[in-house]
């Protein structure tokens, strides 16, 4: 896979427009999942892929073949979506301490593909809870659940996605899990 999108990279580079729109192809639905399950707003997670790929277009030649093209696209429609909670949040402590203590993971409650009726009712309303606590994640941890729990990513390719060392990316998903733990207590 990689020495596909590094071809496509180097014919994008000498301006194949195919090349580009293939990439594009390759990308566009993995990053519109990203950055709508970080924003949960259609209309942001969709101009935060177009920036996306704008910013892949101006800045191609800056790309390090050595490293994933999948992290470095991710890494950008990251720090987008990022850019934009911070824009529309109010602001508050991130680096608050919390409480050494393992949390519900709330991820776990997401439905399953043979849930019952009653079930995915249910199931329903616990995701419309949960997804309102995500949303209230400060960025940095909000950022970092997504990446692991959402699109499924190791700790060392999101560190890779958002530059820093896998132990910043575990203290920052114990420190969300426990962030959503106490929100969810009292609603579930």
């Amino acid at each position: 896979m990689k020495s596909i999108e590094a071809n496509l990279v180097r014919l994008s580079l000498k301006g194949d427009q195919r090349a580009f729109a293939e990439l594009v192809g390759m990308y566009q639905d993995k990053l519109y999942h990203l950055a709508y399950r970080m924003l949960y707003n259609r209309q942001e997670a969709e101009d935060t892929v177009q920036e996306t790929f704008l910013r892949v277009f101006r800045n191609m030649e800056r790309y390090d073949e050595s490293m994933k093209f999948s992290t470095w696209i991710y890494r950008i429609t990251t720090n987008l979506a990022i850019d934009r909670l911070r824009r529309r949040k109010p602001g508050f402590s991130l680096d608050a301490e919390l409480p050494e203590h393992d949390g519900l993971d709330g991820y776990s409650m997401f439905a399953s593909e043979d849930a019952s009726p009653e079930d995915e009712v249910l199931l329903s309303e616990t995701q419309r809870i949960i997804r309102s606590a995500i949303d209230t994640l400060p960025p940095k941890y909000k950022s970092v659940m997504v990446l692991r729990y959402l699109e499924d990513l190791s700790l060392q390719e999101i560190g890779d996605v958002l530059d820093m060392p896998v132990t910043t990316i575990k203290t920052r998903v114990h420190r969300g899990r426990e962030f959503l733990r106490k929100k969810l207590e009292h609603k579930l």
